[in-house]
């Protein structure tokens, strides 16, 4: 089984993913007048003035800590160490390539996730992928295939690698046994899922902040201590990520494909570009100002600072603390960061690796969840028995995954992203058109000093696939 799941992943990765996800992430940088480059600073001064919305809408602050606690879970520990195994330091340059394509990608699926966003029955706003298929293209099989995906995925899959990455941080530092630590991470998860997307996003904006910026810090306080290591540290970075290494050192090395593919299959398992979660998030935002393209300009920052913040933090870590990759076990990742935390500040490493895996887990599992209810309605199946029957089906998930082989686990997510990805890359690009004439018109009213506010009469060919009176332009 683990051969033929290989053996797939080299196929979707190998020969499709490794050339669609940076070509769609080069298409839309073209396409959207590097918007990534042009907008990132208002973006994050955005943040700072939308704590509390007037409406059941989630704020944009929310959305973001939603969707990066979704991006920050295992993967940007243990996910980060497999990628280094992978394909050696050289990765890490592929998954900040990843990032900086990746933002565009980003912006073009939240922005078309804002502009077809539909109504919910609590009155606030839910899309995603299925609707800018169902509505956009006009492919509703397609959103059902995708939401399909993603209930997998992110109610079963991705919730599993969370749970087992905690199992084995509580086991390896406090001798926790991983039935108690999947019993109560089961028990506390289906708690918080009773609040629903609102109720999440509230939890979390408290705890994505603080748990980054304690990760962050640890890890610059020790790049600070080892300074005179950064200068070898970089230049490993750039000869492994051109396979430079094989020509100074005659030794074969890592390959600049495995590089290249371990970078971008754990960039976007880590900050999730392109492959159609975080949209599910941007959906429910408030738009402010008031354009799809706000939200999608919005949700850019998360990439940066998931990859080159606490991706970057962890392998630091890694590749300072000189630990031997190439060697390392899937399922003794999280072990791996331990041991290199220890030694390089002490101790106290192997726990603080143990408490900040815990934060990231759960966080992304609370998130991972909210996204998998969001497409229940979509699939017209958001009745309460059902949604309570989700509940107790990931619930049951994290408990199996504390107990299960991560090897198999770690497989299946990889190809389930995989066909998330390939679905969600192929709407997108076909509804590049639409994403480019609503970037326009953000840019337009910006250029004139105007608040940028979507007039949905100004798109015609549009218009009409929009759900009625959401985009209502103000006279």
């Amino acid at each position: 089984m683990q051969d033929f799941l290989a053996f797939i992943n080299q196929v979707l990765w190998g020969a499709i993913l490794l050339y669609l996800v940076p070509a769609t992430g080069v298409w839309f940088t073209l396409r959207c007048s590097f918007i990534q480059f042009r907008y990132f600073l208002p973006a994050v001064k955005s943040l700072k003035i939308t704590f509390r919305t007037k409406n059941k809408n989630i704020t944009p602050f929310q959305s973001i800590c939603t969707s990066m606690a979704a991006r920050v879970g295992s993967g940007n520990l243990a996910g980060v160490v497999i990628a280094l195994a992978g394909g050696g330091p050289g990765a890490l340059f592929w998954m900040w390539f990843a990032a900086l394509t990746g933002m565009a990608t980003t912006f073009a699926e939240c922005t078309l996730a804002q502009l077809y966003k539909t109504p919910n029955k609590n009155g606030g706003f839910r899309g995603g992928p299925a609707w800018y298929m169902a509505h956009g293209l006009g492919m509703r099989w397609m959103g059902v295939a995708f939401s399909l995906f993603l209930l997998v995925a992110f109610g079963l899959v991705f919730n599993t690698v969370q749970a087992n990455a905690i199992a084995v941080a509580m086991s390896g530092s406090f001798s926790v046994a991983p039935i108690i630590s999947g019993s109560v991470l089961a028990i506390v998860a289906c708690l918080v899922f009773t609040r629903g997307l609102p109720g999440i996003a509230r939890i979390l904006q408290w705890l994505v902040p603080l748990m980054a910026i304690l990760w962050i810090g640890v890890s610059l306080s020790v790049v600070f201590t080892h300074i005179e290591q950064v200068p070898g540290v970089i230049r490993r970075v750039i000869e492994y990520a051109f396979g430079w290494q094989q020509i100074t050192s005659g030794a074969l090395g890592y390959t600049l494909s495995q590089a290249i593919a371990s970078g971008l299959q754990r960039a976007m398992f880590s900050n999730e570009s392109g492959m159609g979660s975080t949209p599910n998030a941007a959906a429910a935002a408030e738009a402010i100002p008031a354009h799809p393209a706000s939200q999608g300009i919005v949700q850019m920052a998360g990439v940066m600072f998931d990859t080159f913040g606490i991706c970057t933090a962890t392998a630091a870590i890694i590749l300072l603390s000189g630990s031997n990759t190439e060697v390392i076990d899937r399922a003794n990742s999280i072990n791996l960061l331990q041991n290199a935390l220890s030694t390089l500040s002490g101790a106290w490493g192997a726990n603080f690796v143990a408490f900040i895996t815990v934060l990231f887990a759960f966080t992304s599992v609370l998130a991972n969840y909210s996204y998998a209810e969001n497409n229940l309605s979509f699939l017209r199946l958001d009745t309460p028995r059902i949604v309570t029957s989700l509940r107790v089906i990931v619930s049951l998930t994290l408990l199996a995954g504390a107990l299960s082989s991560i090897d198999l686990v770690w497989s299946l997510a990889d190809i389930i992203m995989a066909f998330m990805a390939i679905t969600n890359l192929t709407a997108i690009l076909l509804l590049s058109p639409v994403v480019r004439d609503v970037t326009l018109d953000y840019h337009r009213q910006r250029k004139l000093g105007l608040t940028p506010t979507f007039d949905p009469d100004r798109f015609p060919d549009i218009s009409g696939q929009l759900f009625p009176g959401v985009w209502k332009a103000k006279k």
